[in-house]
């Protein structure tokens, strides 16, 4: 019986000692807690206003447009080139050309090469190309040829019922069999 009452105290001291560890612990975090919480509560009240910080001017978004190489439509001007653009061929991948024509005959010309004038082939695009003449954007445009490409034939006045032969236009009667 002794040996009961040992072993039951023992087991009782044990499970004493486990419950009171986290208990304990608990204790300390609230505490922890409840400091935090008057610190901040201290701290609030004494935030001084803050300061207005300075007002900054806008950006003047042609001077960043500039910068980065991009020009206002506006401001491209027509070419002061003796050239005309006949074709523009413009590719995804690649490298764009642009066929120009002047006085001595038609040439090809890719992007980033120069022309007879003293200008640069800036970019191509599909109705024209933009060039880089003494330190500004020009502009040769596409001109429309004066006759047609596709010309309207003439036809008879009254089309001929028996010229046209039935052997190639036959009605489609269902699905054959």
């Amino acid at each position: 019986m002794k040996r009961f009452l040992k072993q039951l105290t023992g087991s009782a001291l044990t499970k004493g000692l486990l419950l009171l560890i986290p208990v304990s612990y608990g204790t300390f975090l609230a505490w922890q807690e409840w400091l935090w919480r008057e610190n901040l509560a201290s701290v609030a009240h004494s935030v001084v206003a803050p300061i207005a910080a300075p007002s900054r001017e806008n950006l003047d978004t042609t001077a960043v447009a500039t910068v980065f190489g991009l020009v206002d439509e506006a401001t491209r001007l027509p070419s002061a080139e003796s050239l005309s653009l006949q074709a523009s061929f413009v590719v995804a991948s690649g490298v764009s050309r642009a066929l120009l024509a002047d006085a001595q005959g038609s040439r090809m010309y890719q992007v980033g090469e120069q022309l007879p004038g003293g200008s640069v082939l800036r970019r191509v695009e599909p109705n024209q190309v933009v060039l880089w003449n003494k330190g500004r954007e020009e502009l040769l445009t596409l001109q429309p040829s004066a006759e047609r490409f596709l010309r309207r034939l003439e036809s008879p006045a009254a089309p001929n019922a028996a010229a046209a032969s039935s052997r190639f236009l036959r009605p489609f009667l269902g699905p054959s069999e």
